[in-house]
């Protein structure tokens, strides 16, 4: 393994592993506002039960994603000293902005932890939606400025110099809109089925069963419009990344050849030696159709664009085939969810659906951040700055991996003890009750 494999690897690594745990700390404080505010409005005590519950693996998991974002902020330095040195000046002001929505945040988990009984009951509710509400702004902070990355904006680039800059505008760039709104959906989506999943779980194995189908309801709610709206909100990322991105979109899609009435290829998988799909379903203009509105509008082909500015198709088509796919199951079970609600049954089968679903929320968001950070490629700021030419040019890089990959997967397990630890326990008390 080279440098700079090493080096992309220890951050998508880094990446991956903290999105979950972003995702999680962005969705999760929602949960138990709702769940705190049900208690608020009928005293009963099985909200309360479950508000205290699901506070603790709040802070639990704020702990593990405070930790793991802030070694990604020293890897862009270490690892990428090409990019800051161009990026830092014109991309400064989100992670700014992203470090005081942290701050808040912190303060507002504290006050929610040790405010009870000490402060006004609709106050400390309001501390708890604060740590969801900052937590979702933070987000769309750093989003801006991963966009920014896609779809650079807020300078002149004047012979390698960056010049007229304009921080705001960089901030605001175009691609941050329809990137922050897509990731938002995609963490409500997947931490809500994920902790339905885990609820239906317990629910099914008659541990406090009624706690447990409250729980379920509560987290499918936000889960289930989230995955809904998600299609939505994909086919206008879609839009943008073919007037943005015309190479990623192609990369995507496996479209290696411009045309109009352009197909959309449903599986299949891209050869880029003979430049064709194979095994893949094509629906003839569809392609056309997602892209501009247009069965008969041009798309461009990757026949436009150099050889060597070509993303890694394969990981790019395959990745976004497993975000879609998975996304359309996902709106599917929503539908379903949403019917059992109105019935006010849910069957055994349904349930054993909930929990098979658990993970697939996350892989679609790790498939996701593939294709938006290896669609990019081979650009680290889009048509400005190669990868390649970013890279730290310290020697010794794999070692670096192997390293953070050993220290993450021993965070992760005692991640995963501790977290299964707590439901134990609440669920024997609750039990014992």
């Amino acid at each position: 393994m080279d440098d700079l494999t090493a080096a992309r690897a220890t951050m998508a690594f880094s990446l991956g592993f903290h999105i979950i745990f972003a995702a999680i700390g962005m969705t999760m404080p929602f949960l138990m506002s709702a769940a705190h505010y049900l208690y608020l409005k009928t005293g009963t005590k099985l909200y309360l039960e479950l508000t205290k519950m699901w506070m603790k693996g709040v802070a639990i998991l704020f702990a593990v994603g405070a930790v793991s974002g802030t070694v990604l902020s020293f890897e862009l330095g270490l690892l990428w000293p090409g990019f800051m040195e161009h990026a830092g000046p014109i991309i400064g002001m989100p992670f700014s902005w992203e470090g005081t929505a942290f701050f808040v945040e912190a303060v507002a988990i504290g006050l929610f932890l040790y405010g009870w009984g000490r402060m006004k009951p609709w106050v400390h509710w309001g501390t708890g939606l604060v740590v969801g509400i900052s937590g979702f702004v933070s987000g769309i902070f750093v989003l801006a400025a991963n966009a920014w990355m896609n779809s650079p904006a807020g300078f002149d680039w004047v012979d390698g110099v960056a010049t007229n800059i304009d921080p705001v505008a960089a901030m605001f760039n175009r691609a941050w809109p329809h990137q922050s709104l897509h990731m938002q959906l995609a963490a409500l989506q997947a931490v809500g089925f994920a902790v339905g999943g885990v609820h239906a779980c317990l629910y099914l194995r008659g541990r406090a069963k009624e706690l447990n189908l409250k729980a379920m309801k509560i987290a499918m709610v936000f889960g289930a419009v989230a995955a809904l709206l998600q299609p939505i909100s994909g086919h206008i990322a879609g839009e943008r990344v073919a007037e943005f991105q015309p190479a990623k979109l192609a990369a995507l899609e496996g479209h290696f050849e411009t045309s109009t009435y352009a197909p959309l290829t449903i599986g299949g998988i891209p050869d880029e030696e003979t430049q064709t799909m194979k095994w893949g379903i094509a629906i003839p203009g569809m392609l056309s159709v997602l892209a501009h509105g247009d069965p008969s509008a041009e798309v461009i082909g990757l026949d436009q664009f150099p050889r060597e500015d070509w993303p890694p198709v394969l990981i790019t088509h395959v990745a976004f085939q497993i975000m879609v796919g998975i996304g359309m199951l996902m709106a599917l079970l929503a539908v379903g969810f949403f019917w059992f609600l109105k019935r006010g049954d849910f069957p055994r089968w349904f349930l054993r659906l909930l929990v098979a679903a658990t993970p697939l929320g996350m892989v679609a968001i790790e498939a996701g951040w593939v294709v938006t950070e290896v669609g990019r490629q081979p650009w680290i700021i889009y048509e400005i700055l190669r990868t390649k030419d970013a890279v730290t040019p310290v020697p010794g890089m794999v070692y670096h991996f192997y390293l953070f990959v050993a220290l993450y997967s021993g965070l992760a397990i005692v991640t995963l003890w501790l977290f299964g630890r707590q439901i134990r326990i609440t669920q024997a008390k609750l039990d014992a009750s």
